[in-house]
Parts: C-alpha cells; sequence; structure tokens
C-alpha cells in the first residue's frame, strides 16, 4: 500500500484549482469594473469556458496516447506560460480587451487535458493505496470545494488589494507547482496500448460509449442543463454583489461560505459514501440549487443570502463524488482519457451559450428576474430527473473496469 503517490495528486488538485478559484473571480471582476458591461463580462467567461469544451472533445485523445503523467505535467506548464501572459502583458505594454480574451480562451484550452489526465488516473493511485473509490471521490469532490472555499475569498482579497492582473500571478503559479508535483510523487501508470487507428476514430470511441451506456448518458445530459442554467451565475453575482453588498471582498465571502459548506458536504460522502444509497444523494443535492436562486432573487441581507450559500453548497457537496464514482466503476482504463474526456466536454456544451445569455439577461431584465427565471427552469429539470429510470442504476455498485496497458513514462 503507497499513498504517497494519491496524497501528492489530490495535493496538486487542490493548488491549481485552488488558482483557477482566484482567475474565476478576477477576469470577470476586471471586465466589469474596466468596461460596465454585464455583456462583455459575460464574453469573458465564454472565452473560459468555450476551449474547455472544445478540448474535451478531442484532449481526451491525447491524454490516452500520451499517458496521464505527462499529460498533466505538459498541460500546466503550457497553461502557466498563457495564463502569466495576462499580467505580464498589463505591467509592460497594457493590455487590451481583446488579447485578454484570447489569453483566457488559451489558458482553458491548456488546461483541460490535464485536468482529465488527473481525473483519469485516480483509479489507479486509490488502488495502490487500497482506498474505496468512493472515499477517493469525496476527497477528490473535498479538494474541488475546498479550492473554492480558499480561492474565492483569497481571490476577492487579491482583487480589492492589488488589482485583477496580479491576481493571476497566483493562478499562474499554481499551474507551476501542479506539474512539479505530479512529475516528482506521481508514478507511471497504465495508458492504453498502442494500436493504429486514427485520431477521429479515437474522438467517436469516446463519445459511442457514453452514448450506449444509459447511466452515463443520463448523468451527461442531466449535468448540461443544469450547467446550462448555472452558466449565468458567474456573471450575475458579480453584479449582485456590487449592486446590493458592496463589491468583491463580499463576492469572495459568498463564493467562500458556499465551497466551505460544498467542502463538508464531500467530506461526509468520503467518510460514509459507501454505506449510503445514490440517487437520494445525486437527486436530493439537485433539488436544492433552485431554492438558492429564489431566495438570491428575493435581495435578502447578507448574512441571510450566506446561510442560503452554505445549506444549498452543503446539499450539494455529494453530487461530483457520486458521479465520479460512477464513471469510474464503469469506464474501462483504457478508454478513460476519451470518456472523461466526452464526459467533460458534453456537460460542459453548454455553459458557453448559457454564459453569454446570462450576460443578456442580467444586462436586459435585471439579477432578480434572471435568478427567478433560472430557479424555476432549474426545478423542472430536476423533478424530471425522478421520474428517469436510469438513474435507478445508481445503486449498482462494482469494482472499477480494468483493461490491460502499457506505461505512460514521461
Amino acid at each position: 500500500m503507497n499513498r504517497r503517490p494519491l496524497s501528492a495528486l489530490f495535493v496538486a488538485d487542490a493548488i491549481s484549482l485552488t488558482g483557477n478559484a482566484v482567475a474565476q473571480l478576477a477576469i470577470p471582476w476586471y471586465v466589469l469594473i474596466t468596461t460596465g458591461s454585464p455583456v462583455l463580462t459575460g464574453l469573458a467567461v465564454f472565452f473560459n469556458f468555450l476551449p474547455a469544451v472544445l478540448a474535451g472533445f478531442f484532449g481526451g485523445v491525447i491524454v490516452d496516447r500520451l499517458g496521464f503523467r505527462r499529460t498533466s505535467v505538459i498541460a500546466d506548464l503550457a497553461s502557466a506560460a498563457a495564463v502569466a501572459a495576462i499580467p505580464l502583458l498589463e505591467a509592460t505594454v497594457g493590455i487590451e480587451l481583446w488579447q485578454l480574451m484570447a489569453l483566457v480562451f488559451l489558458g482553458a484550452l491548456l488546461d483541460a487535458p490535464g485536468a482529465t489526465a488527473r481525473a483519469a488516473i485516480l483509479p489507479d493511485l486509490a488502488a495502490a493505496a487500497s482506498l474505496p473509490m468512493e472515499r477517493a471521490s469525496g476527497i477528490r469532490g473535498s479538494v474541488q470545494q475546498g479550492s473554492q472555499l480558499i480561492g474565492g475569498p483569497l481571490g476577492g482579497l487579491l482583487v480589492a488589494a492589488l488589482g485583477a492582473p496580479t491576481a493571476l500571478w497566483v493562478n499562474a503559479a499554481s499551474f507551476l507547482f501542479s506539474a512539479a508535483l505530479v512529475a516528482w510523487a506521481v508514478p507511471p501508470t497504465p495508458g492504453r496500448r498502442q494500436e493504429a487507428t486514427s485520431f477521429l476514430t479515437d474522438v467517436v470511441e469516446g463519445w459511442r460509449f457514453v452514448r450506449q451506456h444509459r447511466l452515463i448518458l443520463a448523468i451527461v445530459l442531466t449535468v448540461l442543463a443544469t450547467n446550462f442554467l448555472d452558466a449565468p451565475f458567474s456573471v450575475a453575482m458579480p453584479v449582485l454583489a456590487d449592486q446590493a453588498y458592496g463589491g468583491a471582498a463580499e463576492l469572495g465571502l459568498m463564493y467562500g461560505v458556499f465551497g466551505g459548506m460544498a467542502l463538508l458536504g464531500s467530506l461526509l460522502f468520503s467518510a460514509v459514501g459507501h454505506r449510503l444509497p445514490r440517487r437520494p444523494i445525486l437527486l436530493g443535492g439537485y433539488l436544492a440549487v433552485p431554492a438558492m436562486y429564489l431566495v438570491l432573487a428575493s435581495l435578502p441581507p447578507l448574512p441571510a443570502a450566506l446561510g442560503t450559500l452554505g445549506l444549498v453548497g452543503f446539499a450539494t457537496g455529494g453530487l461530483n463524488p457520486v458521479i465520479y464514482t460512477v464513471a469510474y466503476e464503469n469506464v474501462p482504463s483504457a478508454l478513460r482519457g476519451r470518456v472523461f474526456g466526452t464526459m467533460r466536454a458534453g456537460a460542459w456544451a453548454s455553459i458557453p451559450a448559457g454564459v453569454l445569455l446570462g450576460g443578456v439577461a442580467v444586462q436586459a431584465l435585471g439579477v432578480v428576474t434572471t435568478f427567478l427565471i433560472i430557479g424555476l427552469c432549474y426545478l423542472a429539470v430536476v423533478l424530471y430527473g425522478f421520474f428517469n429510470p436510469a438513474f435507478r442504476q445508481l445503486e449498482k455498485r462494482q469494482e472499477p473496469v480494468e483493461q490491460p496497458g502499457i506505461p505512460d513514462g514521461f
């Protein structure tokens, strides 16, 4: 039993995701303050998510061909260079809005294969550490939520004290740290055998697996719909904080409370998730989200808004761990890069459109009306999930599917 590689992966993910959380607050805030336009703010978020969708479909093949560890390291190094260029240009010759959009696009495009690679390597490291998949998935979900807990307030403080461009140095440094830690502590793991297949054939293979697996397809379609409705959140929250609660520090506090309580939910799942039914955790967690939008639409006092965000964060803390566990149990190891990339791309495909429409809705209708519409639509999507027979398969537990492979080396 060797837990050092798994621990190193969790730490690398934590640092990288914390840096991303800082950037996700800093970039929209920078655009909103410099332009005053929710539409342009939504456009900046759009360019952060669109490349993740594209890289999800095509980057998964690269992950399988290069190997999990190698892809993670190369992607992190490239992302660090793209992100660091933003504050570097700002501090030297100045940066135009189109340059910012282009670098945001490039950074997200390079980051996506690395995230897919770290997700694909988790089952092998969990097996080496003799850790149940529910517990490993719960810890990974806790890492994600903990990153929001730290990154949200940190981003708010950095932006308020030093400005958004300076805060992006934190994101660039986080990518470098993640690359170094994975290269040093994570050993080579089995990748796919080299086969005489075309790149397009491999892309189609990942999509075919998702389409033919009823439970995986149901999960992807559900997350596709909810992500579309959640996409305006990153555009509307800066506007809400600016108009109703004060500014960037309050925005960071709201993100931090949500992430902190989601962290507690993920930690609880990692401790007892292997004993709990999965279907109520998944659907019940999603059912809490529309309540958050309806409460925020009433423009409650800041303490009430924080309390609502905290309760919903806790309820949703088990969502990603359940989804990860189901994917690890049903996807063969030799297909993880392609299938996980396809799942990520499919689930995120609606986010760019949701971000753009959200920016337009916030500017045309206001935050209150936008949140009210989102809450009602979200409720309809989640209620349909209770009648979808595919989700009954959530309770079928099994060991992760393995296939022969070759070491990825470095």
